[in-house]
């Protein structure tokens, strides 16, 4: 079975049932990744595959801290062993560190995950910070306001994502400026 197929599939397993709105999120963002191809090349089927497996932390059968970035991506590694790749972006996956700090799991998760490839890290920010809870397409400046509304601005996730904000906005820049480039260089 490929990258791609496993991941949609542990991910629906995961997912679809208990959490069919974080599934639904989670295919967004996984076409959002595919919409990124261009820039990604060689590794684009591994975006996808994390990208629909981002939340998969979430799922009532795996979640052990509460924090879905790191019990997503011990899940892959102890369970599934997972690419490795793969389970870095997971635990990774929007700032999360940030977030880990808030919890008091930044060195938990800085110690047993290391990051990706910037490029790798930008485009999942992106394709997670442009899919709505439902899985539309959105601007990020939409889906931050969204995330501060839906958790309010002084929980743990409101704090995180106002100031993840900066960062996630950087990100997109920075892939627009790739997928921009990318499309000036593709022949007529």
């Amino acid at each position: 079975m490929g990258l791609t197929k496993w991941a949609y599939s542990l991910s629906e397993a995961l997912l679809s049932d208990p959490l069919p709105r974080r599934w639904a999120h989670s295919l967004g963002v996984a076409k959002r990744a595919r919409s990124l191809s261009p820039i990604l090349g060689r590794e684009a089927e591994l975006l996808e595959a994390a990208a629909v497996l981002h939340d998969i932390g979430y799922s009532p059968s795996i979640a052990t801290t509460g924090f879905h970035p790191l019990d997503g991506a011990r899940f892959l590694r102890e369970q599934e062993g997972a690419d490795e790749r793969v389970v870095r972006l997971v635990a990774h996956h929007s700032c999360a560190l940030l977030e880990a700090e808030e919890r008091g799991l930044r060195r938990e998760l800085e110690t047993e995950f290391a990051l990706e490839r910037p490029e790798l890290v930008d485009a999942l920010i992106v394709s997670d910070m442009t899919t709505t809870p439902d899985g539309q397409h959105t601007t990020p400046a939409a889906r931050l306001d969204e995330i501060v509304q839906r958790y309010g601005p002084d929980t743990i996730v409101g704090r995180f994502i106002q100031r993840a904000a900066p960062e996630i906005h950087a990100a997109n820049e920075r892939v627009e400026r790739r997928m921009a480039a990318a499309a000036g260089a593709q022949p007529m």
